[in-house]
């Protein structure tokens, strides 16, 4: 459906050190980047993030979610562990969520904006 999103922050080289480290295992690297940009994705920039002066405002309450398909629930995990490391915060630990499906296994995180992140595995 979509061919890329985009998000605002403030700070771009404190995003790009968390989405570097967050989005490796998830077999997503930094495809463009300059002082007001980074593109990221496999193949093509699917996630831009912009250098922005009113990125939008950390809401858990506000509905926005990003979810990334994940090669593995090992992925997954490394996803939510950089994640930590880099200036991310909690939003749920890596597990299986039989609420969403038998299989459903995800991570869940805020990054340094905000922003609501999760990584997911099908598990098949």
């Amino acid at each position: 459906m979509f061919d890329h999103v985009s998000i605002g922050v403030r700070d771009i080289a404190k995003a790009k050190s968390f989405y570097d480290a967050a989005l490796k295992p998830l077999g997503f690297t930094c495809l463009s980047a300059d002082e007001t940009s980074l593109g990221y994705g496999k193949e093509a920039p699917a996630l831009w993030i912009l250098k922005a002066e009113s990125p939008v405002r950390d809401d858990s309450k506000s509905g926005l979610h990003f979810c990334f398909t994940a090669p593995s629930q090992d992925s997954v995990k490394a996803f939510h562990a950089a994640a930590m490391k880099h200036g991310g915060r909690d939003n749920g630990k890596p597990g299986l969520r039989k609420d969403y499906g038998p299989h459903y296994y995800a991570a869940f995180v805020h990054d340094p904006e905000g922003y609501r992140l999760e990584a997911y595995h099908s598990g098949k």
